[in-house]
């Protein structure tokens, strides 16, 4: 009797190539999506349906986007929204990552805050404008602390979430082991709340974003939010939309960055690995 042969594994490239496929097609997708938001911008506005006063046509828009872009200004005023949404967000990031180890380290600490937490995080950031401008004026000091509040919430509740998480098991037996605080902060706790910190970096990355325009379009500090306030009060309505999709590219820029932080830290991480097939 005589053994069949196995049929022959498929290489890895042509077992990736699904996978592949798929995403070349989202991607197509995802373009005409944007193609046919754009070209019905234009047949509204050029078909008279919506006045063209209030929603110029498309080309027009992005014809005065690429000039906004040869211009000095724009990118000024993009760096000053850049370097506010950073320093808000690195500041954020520090504060939510360390307190949310040490509260969530212990349990008496977690417990006692509880309560001003859950009070403190559902206040809107915009409430605090009045007192910010108070304290600080129209300095970017201002803006950042707006980041920093809003974006705080979204680390440190997420890094709670991960401490809690941790392993019972291995905490006991690292502590059976005579390890450090330190170590056991170092080998135990950050690997497992690692993944929630890495979300709640993607999350308060969006919300310092927007909460940094927010206050260069209502206080009045320099950056992208101004230009767009005083574009709007000067009737360039025109280039008012260009600052706002500029705006848009700049979101998606930040998601795209945290989405490949996220793939780069976690690229051990179960989660990650499927997604990359």
């Amino acid at each position: 009797m005589t053994a069949t042969a196995a049929p022959p594994r498929p290489s890895a490239p042509a077992a990736q190539r699904p996978r592949r496929r798929r995403s070349w097609s989202g991607g197509v997708i995802g373009a005409l999506g944007v193609l046919g938001a754009i070209t019905t911008a234009e047949l509204l506005s050029r078909l008279a349906i919506v006045n063209p006063d209030y929603l110029p046509p498309a080309t027009e828009i992005f014809a005065d986007l690429w000039r906004l872009l040869g211009e000095a200004d724009t990118w000024v005023a993009l760096r000053q929204t850049v370097t506010g949404w950073a320093i808000g967000l690195a500041i954020a990031m520090a504060i939510g990552v360390v307190a949310g180890v040490v509260i969530g380290s212990v349990p008496f600490l977690r417990a006692f805050t509880a309560s001003t937490i859950e009070f403190l995080r559902p206040i809107p950031s915009v409430a605090l404008i009045p007192l910010v401008v108070l304290l600080f004026g129209t300095r970017p000091l201002s803006a950042i602390t707006l980041v920093v509040y809003a974006a705080t919430w979204q680390v440190l509740v997420q890094v709670l979430y991960g401490v809690a998480d941790i392993d019972p098991v291995a905490r006991d037996t690292a502590r059976s082991y005579q390890f450090s605080a330190w170590r056991i902060a170092r080998t135990v706790i950050w690997p497992s709340a690692l993944p929630y910190v890495v979300t709640g970096f993607r999350l308060a990355a969006a919300v310092a974003l927007i909460l940094e325009i927010t206050a260069e379009l209502v206080i009045g500090v320099p950056g992208l939010g101004r230009s767009i306030g005083i574009a709007q009060s000067s009737g360039a309505v025109t280039e008012t939309y260009a600052l706002v999709i500029l705006v848009g590219l700049l979101g998606l820029a930040v998601n795209v960055a945290a989405r490949a932080v996220e793939k780069r830290v976690l690229h051990w991480h179960p989660s990650v690995r499927r997604s990359l097939g």
